[in-house]
């Protein structure tokens, strides 16, 4: 534990001060392997983390789903082609985080009711279901010239039965996250200041967690993203090694 504290206050120090921690490769003798994971959000920080992702010489797995950015456009859009082929060179792993960011409420016989951010919902069948992860799959390809990876999570981790059967015939296993991995970007910074949650990521982190967070999010007036350079740092001096979810059961 006192190693620990150790880390994270020079971790934070650093952090504050504004000074870059050299990125170093993983171990070879790793005490660990943890999976970091991305959703869109508004993309705010989206260069600030995979920034400091290739510093670390880390792999994450990005979610993608066609919201809306601080940019006025959304993350699937023609503009965003040159940062997502930019992840696609340096070999991160990708999936479909739904197109529309809907929320999978409920199942009723065959069907799955499917709430949109405008408050309005759908009922969706199997197909359409298919059709939601599909087209962020399709938008990829054409802007990356690489299909995603067969991979999809559900905005807000909310899924159904139908929704998960659906999702695998059409080719598509769900990712979720370990308790320990919930971040907490998006809760309020006045009650969950940063230094607050590195501290927790730090210490509750184990083995085989998947670590979610966004490339940005409406709901934090302070963002996190600054933290994943003592975060990434702190968790490599525990021994812990990094890798994407492609390929995982």
């Amino acid at each position: 534990m006192l190693r620990l504290h150790s880390v994270l206050a020079v971790a934070i120090g650093l952090a504050t001060a504004g000074v870059t921690i050299a990125g170093t490769p993983p171990s070879p003798e790793c005490k660990g392997t943890l999976y970091l994971t991305f959703d869109t959000g508004n993309m705010r920080d989206a260069e600030l983390i995979a920034d400091t992702l290739a510093r670390h010489g880390v792999k994450a797995t990005f979610f993608l789903a066609q919201e809306k950015t601080t940019r006025g456009d959304s993350a699937l859009d023609a503009g965003w082609a040159p940062y997502w082929r930019a992840r696609v060179a340096e070999g991160h792993a990708f999936g479909s985080h739904t197109w529309r960011h809907g929320s999978f409420r409920a199942d009723s016989g065959a069907l799955v009711r499917y709430r949109l951010q405008d408050g309005n919902s759908e009922t969706l069948d199997a197909a359409g279901v298919c059709a939601e992860l599909q087209r962020p799959d399709t938008r990829f390809q054409e802007l990356t010239g690489r299909r995603l990876d067969p991979l999809w999570r559900a905005p807000g981790g909310r899924t159904t039965p139908n929704t998960l059967a659906a999702a695998q015939a059409c080719g598509y296993r769900h990712v979720g996250w370990a308790a320990a991995g919930f971040l907490g970007d998006e809760l309020p910074s006045e009650t969950h200041p940063n230094a607050m949650l590195l501290q927790r990521a730090l210490e509750r982190l184990r083995d085989g967690d998947i670590v979610m967070a966004h490339l940005g999010i409406w709901s934090r007036k302070d963002p996190f993203a600054p933290m994943f350079e003592p975060l990434i740092a702190g968790l490599k001096a525990r021994g812990f090694c990094f890798a994407t979810r492609r390929g995982q059961t």
